[in-house]
């Protein structure tokens, strides 16, 4: 698959322009996805019947849901989109049982699988009009996204990245998830670099120079309170906030280009 691509000297893959086409399409549809779920998140509704709607627009738009049936610790994954419920850090299942109720707010996070390319995105909704205080972390945390991307261009760090996005969120108050990251992606679902979004000095990449043709995704999780998380030993994907607090999380996957970044999921 990417057998003759040129490698950083840290080995991370440098894509082609065939591949910058190939994302702009599979971030497009992804996109698309939740464009068009918006308008069914509302009270009363289950996010199993949310996860149907969303499996079936991606196949009808020739594409695959890429969460559906993906490895996992104790089970694959059983649905096509994740669903996170309040204090639902990540990887929330869709289930008919679910049912939003007033004042909910979730995120809803989708990769397609466009001609062998993964579009992965996501972004918070609110079943109904929401509390100042959710209403605000959704804020600051698609803010620290942002500033997070605006680091992400050829010489700089990953480790600028994860500090302009640690600064924002806890300037705010709040606290960014530890256990969980972006990551590469492109024709692999997930792959090398981890892409931190807080200062780890420990941590492999942090100190990787960006440059061209690297494709990664952005996505941090934050939370109200305490950063510590709790993953469910039933299935092994639910991961709840330890405090029981509300988390928030917004995604875009991202290429560097010559001069900057470009964002396919925008």
């Amino acid at each position: 698959m990417y057998e003759n691509y040129k490698r950083s000297s840290s080995g991370i893959l440098i894509h082609v322009e065939e591949d910058f086409e190939g994302m702009r399409k599979a971030g497009k549809l992804a996109k698309q996805v939740l464009d068009y779920i918006s308008e069914f998140v509302k009270e009363g509704v289950s996010t199993g019947y949310l996860n149907d709607l969303c499996h079936d627009f991606i196949i009808k738009n020739g594409a695959i849901p890429a969460p559906l049936n993906y490895r996992g610790l104790i089970m694959p994954f059983p649905k096509s989109i994740c669903t996170s419920v309040n204090n639902v850090v990540c990887h929330g299942i869709p289930s008919e049982k679910e049912i939003l109720k007033e004042g909910d707010v979730m995120n809803i996070d989708v990769t397609v699988i466009l001609n062998g390319y993964h579009g992965d995105t996501s972004r918070m909704y609110f079943a109904s009009k929401p509390s100042i205080m959710a209403e605000r972390l959704c804020k600051i945390t698609k803010e620290a996204m942002m500033l997070g991307i605006e680091k992400a261009k050829p010489g700089n760090t990953l480790r600028q990245i994860a500090i302009a996005i640690q600064n924002h969120v806890e300037n705010n108050g709040y606290s960014c998830v530890r256990d969980f990251c972006g990551h590469g992606t492109g024709k692999i679902f997930h792959m090398e670099p981890q892409i931190m979004h807080f200062n780890e000095p420990k941590s492999k990449y942090q100190d990787l120079i960006l440059e061209e043709g690297m494709f990664f995704t952005i996505e941090p999780m934050v939370n109200a309170e305490k950063y510590q998380t709790v993953v469910s030993k039933t299935d092994g994907w639910v991961a709840t906030t330890k405090d029981k607090s509300l988390s928030a999380q917004y995604e875009h996957t991202i290429g560097i280009t010559k001069t900057g970044n470009e964002i396919f999921t925008l």
